[in-house]
């Protein structure tokens, strides 16, 4: 009996870990993509395996500060004039998820996915021959101004949490970094975090693998599906699948409305600005107060984070990017690289209001997504994979999918 035929919509890193998971399953596998492998968000984001942000990124917390933070020129959120109005259903429903139940619910089914997500991603990186890209040095989170109580109450929240946490002074935080700046008052220490040196390797590495594997790549724009797995792309090719997976990140709710699924999908966009000059850092280093990422890679260091909405086709804002410089040399003065240097980029999270991605099937036997995983991506791509694959394969999941669901919308 001929193995099905699937069809992904999406050569990200959600897109090519499934790709993986299914053609081991036995599947033939059919990957398109309007890019190249690996170019959209997942080519710029960090690179922080992030298992300790299992809390919803809709907080109460945050509600006191957005005024601030809008009037901050450097600031990390920003909304560009005349999109107000556009992302306000989205901002209401995100506001929806700041209830005390809501956020224990989220909370929940984001530490589902995180607590096996490192243990996936070595399972999937030694399957296909590439664990050279992920590096398991932990990860910091500095403060800056942040009393010390306050920053040992923080870390005693990660605890109770179930993500192993240790506070930091500044003596000991100086002693793991010690090119970090003097400013530095303290940090909390991920140990079971990681990173990799490479985001967009990854993504070519396992996109080699696959087409060793007889994974075929189709470059095109898919403007049309159907329940029954038909696929258009927009020079008018037309494929037939047996089964389909959207997995295209902040253009997937598109594809989900025209299989009969509202999703409340925003591209929140963020920036990094890519610099040549290795930082001496040997891991991931936020900053709390700041609201952005340092992250040694191979090529130097990258500075990624910040928060815009502009909607998904809007051309980028190299302001927002080169605003990462200054956050980046305050917290490492070492840094020798002037105002409209580096590699400017922007990419679109796919984010939804309560911060879980999509994950499972729908009405449509044949149809099924994976998207939304907000900041999430590189971190909860391989065990989304591991569970779409178990439920494609007819097998019990080993975490329960409804609060990944399509039809919670």
């Amino acid at each position: 009996m001929e193995q099905p035929h699937t069809f992904i919509i999406g050569a990200g890193i959600i897109g090519l870990t499934q790709a993986w998971i299914l053609s081991l399953a036995g599947d033939r596998v059919t990957v398109v993509d309007r890019e190249e492998p690996g170019r959209g968000a997942s080519f710029g984001n960090a690179g922080h395996f992030a298992t300790e942000q299992v809390f919803p990124l809709a907080d109460p917390a945050l509600l006191p500060q957005v005024p601030a933070m809008l009037m901050d020129p450097l600031g990390p959120f920003r909304i560009r004039g005349g999109y107000c109005l556009k992302a306000l259903p989205w901002l209401m429903r995100f506001v929806a998820n700041m209830t005390p139940a809501r956020r224990r619910h989220n909370q929940a089914a984001i530490t589902a996915l995180n607590r096996r997500a490192m243990e996936d991603w070595q399972g999937v990186l030694a399957e296909c021959g590439q664990s050279q890209w992920l590096q398991q040095q932990g990860s910091l989170l500095v403060y800056e101004q942040t009393a010390i109580a306050e920053q040992q109450r923080q870390a005693r929240t990660f605890a109770e949490a179930g993500v192993i946490c240790d506070w930091l002074d500044a003596a000991q935080l100086h002693q793991l970094e010690p090119g970090l700046s003097s400013t530095l008052s303290g940090a909390l220490w991920f140990p079971e975090t990681g990173h990799t040196l490479d985001p967009y390797g990854v993504c070519r590495g396992l996109m080699q693998t696959l087409l060793q594997r007889g994974v075929r790549f189709e470059r095109g724009q898919v403007t049309a599906v159907t329940p029954e797995a038909a696929i258009t792309l927009a020079d008018g090719r037309q494929f037939q699948a047996d089964r389909l997976v959207v997995a295209a990140g902040a253009w997937s709710a598109a594809l989900a409305a025209q299989l009969g699924y509202r999703v409340p999908l925003e591209a929140e966009r963020g920036y990094h600005l890519m610099l040549t000059q290795h930082s001496g850092l040997r891991r991931p280093v936020s900053s709390a107060e700041r609201k952005f990422i340092i992250t040694p890679m191979a090529a130097g260091t990258r500075l990624a984070g910040t928060v815009e909405f502009a909607g998904r086709d809007a051309p980028m804002n190299p302001r927002r990017a080169d605003i990462l410089l200054h956050q980046g040399k305050a917290l490492l003065p070492q840094l020798n690289v002037r105002q409209g240097q580096g590699e400017r980029w922007m990419g679109c999270r796919p984010s939804l209001p309560d911060s879980l991605p999509v994950i499972g099937g729908c009405h449509h036997r044949r149809c099924f997504f994976s998207f939304g995983h907000q900041h999430l991506g590189l971190t909860q791509a391989a065990t989304s994979a591991r569970l779409l694959g178990q439920l494609m394969a007819g097998q019990a999941t080993d975490l329960d999918l409804s609060p990944y669901a399509i039809h919670r919308f």
